[in-house]
């Protein structure tokens, strides 16, 4: 993103944008190119009276700021847009969590913070060691150049974006341990972090991850996105009384 010449400095668009990019210079605004996510917002928003804010053509690896940033713009590997799956919090259509397994997503970021690739890959490395398995449909995923060791490819480690969703699973039995490493590796991150479960539910009607929750001494929050009919399931259901 670019401001042109026809700015005339009202300093409007200051408040737009959500990683606090745009400042006023001597005689317009400019754009902290290291620290804009390219998400559009400002272009978006139709707030500049002279229409200065001018979208402009990105190459690798800035684009990847545009993929997770942007809602409008899909991923070319996934052609999902957003910043993980087309289902990151639910298992409905596709049944990816299978029962005896756990998924997490790992969201780092959030507007107003972002989120670096640096930190981005202490998490993938991170879960990593524990023997998760990455999610192949997430964006993430495809720039992880060793799904062995987690490590991100070297040249997007200094991109930023608005947040970024690492999405792993484990068998259930890993779990415990799996989550205790991610609160071990939350104290090194330079940015926010929030956890979401998927599970499936056991044929009791029970969550099998309750049990861990309580021995890691954390609440759950539990919410649910039910399919009212429009997404056609890609699995079988599994009856459950």
């Amino acid at each position: 993103m670019r401001i042109t010449e026809d700015c005339i400095a009202c300093d409007v668009c200051i408040p737009y944008c959500p990683v606090k990019a745009i400042s006023m210079g001597d005689d317009i605004a400019q754009i902290n190119d290291d620290e804009c996510v390219e998400c559009g917002v400002c272009f978006r928003s139709g707030v500049c009276p002279t229409d200065a804010f001018q979208e402009t053509p990105l190459e690798w690896p800035r684009i990847i700021r545009k993929v997770l940033s942007d809602p409008l713009v899909e991923s070319p590997d996934t052609r999902v847009p957003g910043r993980g799956t087309e289902e990151v919090k639910t298992n409905e259509v596709s049944g990816r969590i299978k029962l005896g397994w756990a998924g997490i997503a790992i969201e780092l970021g959030r507007p107003g913070v972002g989120t670096r690739f640096t930190d981005v890959q202490k998490v993938t490395m991170a879960m990593a060691a524990m023997g998760g398995v990455f999610e192949h449909e997430n964006p993430v995923t495809f720039w992880i150049t060793d799904q062995k060791t987690g490590k991100l490819r070297e040249d997007i480690l200094n991109e930023k974006s608005l947040s970024a969703i690492v999405e792993v699973a484990f068998p259930i039995d890993k779990l415990k341990a799996a989550i205790q490493k991610l609160q071990e590796v939350s104290k090194q991150l330079d940015t926010v972090c929030s956890v979401v479960t998927a599970v499936k539910v056991s044929p009791d009607g029970s969550f099998s991850t309750d049990k861990i929750f309580k021995e890691l001494g954390l609440t759950p929050y539990p919410n649910s996105k039910n399919n009212v009919g429009l997404g056609r399931p890609l699995f079988k259901f599994e009856e459950v009384s």
